[in-house]
């Protein structure tokens, strides 16, 4: 249940997001759907073989700043074949990262208290979106908090399914398609031949790359951190740059390790005992590949739903996560100081320069650590001579 929720949490809420940009871009809307098609088969591959294989809750994702991002650039020289020849770079030049270790073991080098408060301060918006939907459409959202309350105090491990079931039932019985919302074919692959010009590889190429890796690839570590889970950065990066790379050619872009909804496969509500966890990402694999030929209806579907509930049930399953991650990034006296920084600037949704607040969190966390303990030593020394 946990990770089919995160699948449809990560589908409902960016998958038009997806669209637009790639249309901006100059994909036809046959490319669009091909990309996102191919995008989803390339997450649901990764998450079912690589959490069967290591037997770890490691989820992936499309990039999301990365689309954000591809949303504002417009049109580049060459149309989209130059844009998949951007795709490409950006897909190269993550596999290079995972394939230089010392970049790699610099990203695992995350100090727990900050990427505890990192993922803290990301998943504190979603967590109001409960309250926020009850103030807004109470009918709909309290039956699925109350639902979420009684199932905590009577079956707490199934609190969150409860209430993923009451959601379900509520968007079947109120949720209305528009006429002609199934109308057309179903999506196919077409084929984009990459064209590499200039232009798209500096407007598009490499942004696409930092923002895919200080965004996505290095919180999507930090919260795997931050639930107990230390995994090694390079094979995943290199993975994910191959996925990238292939569905390049079909219109897509970038795929990557999981944020958020990386935290509700690798939390305590997937399972009480984390080595028993890693089934969920599994599951959210299976709901991205029935997803990605039925695009045309699931897209309808959710696009007809609120969209605010859909984010209160994933703030509820997310609430156990928040308080492990502000309890891990409060524990410690030396740290916390750098950590309440790096929550509130995560959290404060600031971008700069392109790149997400989780990024720059990070850097004013470690930052303002490195500080504090350069002081300790510079007081010690003196009286150690």
């Amino acid at each position: 249940m946990a990770g089919a929720l995160a699948a449809i949490v990560g589908y409902a809420s960016t998958f038009t997001l997806v669209l637009a940009a790639l249309t901006a871009a100059g994909a036809s809307p046959q490319q669009a759907g091909s990309g996102l098609m191919s995008i989803c088969i390339a997450i649901g591959i990764l998450n079912i073989v690589v959490s069967a294989r290591l037997k770890v809750p490691v989820s992936f994702a499309w990039s999301t700043p990365g689309v954000a991002f591809l949303l504002t650039v417009g049109e580049p020289v060459g149309g989209f074949p130059a844009v998949a020849g951007a795709f490409l770079v950006a897909a190269a030049l993550i596999v290079l990262t995972g394939l230089i270790k010392p970049l790699a073991r610099l990203i695992e080098a995350i100090p727990a208290p900050i990427a505890n408060a990192m993922l803290a301060g990301m998943l504190l918006t979603l967590c109001f979106a409960p309250i926020t939907a009850v103030g807004q459409m109470p009918m709909l959202a309290l039956p699925i908090l109350l639902s979420w309350v009684i199932g905590m105090r009577f079956a707490r491990r199934y609190a969150v399914p409860i209430a993923v079931v009451v959601t379900g039932i509520i968007l079947a019985t109120t949720t209305h398609l528009p006429p002609g919302a199934l109308d057309g074919s179903w999506p196919s692959f077409v084929p984009v031949m990459p064209e590499f010009t200039l232009d798209a590889i500096i407007r598009i190429g490499l942004p696409l790359y930092i923002v895919t890796m200080a965004s996505q690839n290095l919180p999507g570590l930090a919260v795997m951190k931050a639930n107990g889970f230390t995994l090694k950065a390079s094979p995943l990066f290199v993975l994910t740059g191959v996925a990238s790379g292939l569905t390049a050619f079909v219109g897509g872009h970038t795929s990557n390790l999981a944020a958020i909804t990386a935290a509700i496969c690798a939390g305590p509500e997937a399972h009480p005992d984390k080595t028993k966890r890693w089934p969920a990402p599994i599951s959210a694999g299976v709901v991205y590949l029935a997803l990605a030929p039925a695009a045309s209806l699931a897209a309808a579907f959710i696009a007809a739903s609120p969209p605010l509930l859909i984010q209160a049930v994933a703030g509820l399953a997310l609430m156990s996560s928040l308080a492990s991650a502000l309890t891990g990034a409060l524990i410690n006296e030396e740290t916390r100081l750098p950590a309440i920084l790096t929550f509130v600037t995560t959290a404060s949704g600031i971008t700069i320069i392109g790149v997400g607040a989780p990024f720059w969190g990070l850097v004013a966390g470690i930052g303002m650590l490195l500080l504090l303990r350069a002081g300790v030593v510079a007081i010690r020394e003196p009286s150690g001579k």
